[in-house]
């Protein structure tokens, strides 16, 4: 039998959004216009001034703040994302989403994978289950195209998780 226990918290959470949010094209492609358009425009406010006006401070001025936009727009957007994550879950959703989690591949019943979270147990059915995914610090376990089951590599507190990741990949594939 196949298991491994892990922790997840909010960090992971986190994670996992953040990931979904850096894939998506039409959000990446939002965050580059603002990344470089705001701060164009700017920086023909400040010709502007120096040309017409001979005004080198105030033209110095918003080129500074143009050019601080186009650095620090996308590290604030993934701030009030991050923020926007924590706050879309109630209290109670949060108590069931955060804790211990045990994932196993129990032999008697190869059908499904077998959850216990702090939510309750659950059968997933390997058919319904779409891929395995590897990233730096966590295995992705996807059930649909935009939620996963995120098991961080450090948090792993028993279990074999490359032999887990491989069996479930296996399983995955044989039952789709």
């Amino acid at each position: 039998m196949f298991e491994v226990e892990y922790e997840f918290g909010e960090e992971d959470l986190i994670h996992f959004n953040e990931l979904q949010f850096m894939r998506n094209e039409e959000i990446q492609y939002n965050i580059k216009k603002n990344r470089w358009v705001v701060p164009g425009v700017m920086g023909i406010i400040g010709g502007f001034y120096y040309f017409y006006y001979g005004d080198i401070n105030s033209s110095g001025y918003i080129l500074i703040i143009a050019a601080l936009w186009a650095l620090l727009s996308p590290k604030i957007m993934l701030l009030d994302l991050r923020r926007q994550i924590l706050k879309s879950y109630t209290a109670k959703e949060k108590i069931n989403m955060f804790g211990t989690y045990s994932l196993s591949i129990d032999p008697a019943d190869p059908n499904f994978l077998l959850e216990k979270s702090p939510s309750g147990k659950n059968k997933m059915a390997w058919a319904d289950l779409v891929r395995v995914e590897y990233g730096k610090r966590y295995v992705y376990i996807y059930i649909n195209l935009s939620t996963a089951l995120v098991i961080p590599v450090d948090k792993v507190k028993q279990g074999n998780l490359e032999q887990f990741a491989e069996q479930a990949e296996k399983m995955i594939e044989r039952f789709s």
